[in-house]
């Protein structure tokens, strides 16, 4: 047999009739090396690049604000009130009033009152909602009318908005348009908030204009064009710019840039009576669904009373029980709360044990590393791996051995995204923090 060690591997060979392909000793004929031919041969599927997650929209934390906002003599106060002393005065744990009139309330949630009660450890934290008291709008705040301009400029710093309206007669609380009218209140505040934007927007594209139309500013143009668009869905369309049904992610970038007011979520509140809200009726509530079906599609509505809720947080938890078992009622609130916290896009995760119960509060798509950092920088710096279970798992199985010894008990990686609920054990490398310090 001929040697033939130096020919190298893979090579084409001119020969009579056409070329021939050599590989690894092996002859193709060029009709076999046809294209038609490598078609039939079923090539692994190109790796999909990981799709990106789209940007979430408004302020990047988990210090973010809930604004209870409304015209003047509606309860706002009264809300606010009772939402943080009824909390406080119910619950055993620290509770902190940041400013005469924002506080934070603890999130009810009876996954943590089930730790809680399982674990009986030495420390509570639970989760908590932000929320601010601002005092009220009035027609023509957006021109400054009132105190208007303070008033939009504390709703700016909010990150959504409890819209709170009042369906309620009472000649001892005067209304500042002369009569209750929860439907024409509703359009009041929505024009107000519409026109702060409208001006923002408009200073903001004449400042753009000059850089990008005469000072020819390539960088700053489609910024100054999506700004137009939303001035014109303001001024001609009268939308808010929240109503807009998806944005891509350059222009949430751009919305969370400028934190336009007609952005940011809204839940609707409706004040009751303490009868009407008992029984369930009120002449204004079909009219209150029906204007938001119209100007805000999919917006929650809620009704309360702020008489009632005054009168449950002046009780004992056991005057409370037989009361609500009496009138066939049950209180607004935590519904209010948790639908605050989750139109906010937060969520948590909890860390239990018999020293401390503590739900760790992050924002939704959160990834195990990220959410780890809640805890310690350097549980980030050093991540290995989150040991997760599920709560519904761990209250079914009744204890943490059972949920390994039904397989639901899971390590997972960097990329892993936290749900909400989710309770973490977390490890990491001690030395990775530490040393990252030393550099």
């Amino acid at each position: 047999m001929r040697k033939n060690a130096s020919v190298p591997r893979s090579r084409f060979e001119k020969k009579r009739g056409g070329m021939r392909l050599k590989v690894n000793g092996l002859s193709l004929s060029s009709r076999l090396a046809t294209p038609r031919y490598f078609s039939k041969v079923k090539m692994p599927p190109k790796k999909k690049e990981e799709e990106k997650p789209t940007p979430l929209l408004g302020r990047f934390g988990t210090s973010l604000k809930c604004g209870i906002v409304g015209l003047p003599n509606v309860g706002k106060s009264t809300f606010f009130n009772v939402l943080t002393k009824n909390q406080a005065a119910a619950e055993n744990f620290p509770f902190c009033t940041i400013d005469p009139n924002e506080s934070r309330v603890p999130v009810p949630d009876e996954r943590y009152d089930f730790l809680c009660e399982y674990h009986k450890p030495a420390s509570k934290v639970p989760a908590f909602l932000n929320v601010v008291d601002i005092a009220g709008l009035v027609r023509g705040a957006s021109q400054g009318d009132g105190l208007g301009n303070a008033f939009l400029a504390n709703i700016k710093a909010c990150d959504a908005i409890f819209h709170l309206t009042r369906a309620f007669e009472d000649d001892d609380v005067t209304h500042v348009d002369g009569d209750v009218n929860p439907v024409r209140d509703l359009d009041t505040i929505m024009d107000e908030l519409r026109l702060k934007d409208q001006e923002y927007l408009e200073a903001r594209i004449n400042e753009l204009e000059k850089k990008v139309v005469r000072g020819g500013d390539k960088k700053g143009l489609q910024e100054f064009q999506f700004l137009k668009s939303l001035n014109e869905m303001l001024s001609v369309e009268h939308k808010h710019i929240r109503f807009a049904s998806q944005w891509s992610a350059i222009e949430i970038e751009y919305l969370n840039k400028h934190l336009l007011l007609t952005a940011k979520p809204m839940i609707y509140l409706v004040n009751l009576s303490e009868k009407d809200y008992i029984r369930k009726k009120n002449k204004w509530l079909l009219k209150i669904k029906e204007w938001i079906d119209k100007n805000d599609p999919g917006a929650v509505l809620i009704p309360f009373s702020g008489a009632f809720e005054l009168k449950l947080a002046e009780m004992d938890p056991e005057q409370v029980k037989s009361y609500l078992d009496d009138v066939k009622a049950q209180s607004a609130l935590p519904k209010i709360i948790k639908i605050g916290f989750q139109k906010l896009q937060l969520q948590y995760f909890f860390t239990a044990g018999k020293d401390e119960v503590k739900a760790w509060t992050i924002l939704k798509g959160t990834k195990a590393p990220q959410a780890a950092g809640k805890i310690h920088t350097d549980f980030e710096k050093g991540f290995i791996m989150a040991e997760v279970m599920k709560f519904d798992d761990f209250k079914e199985l009744g204890s943490e051995s059972a949920v390994k010894a039904n397989g639901k008990y899971h390590q997972q990686g960097k990329n892993y995204v936290v749900n909400d609920g989710d309770i973490i054990f977390f490890k990491f490398n001690a030395g990775a923090g530490l040393s990252a310090k030393k550099k």
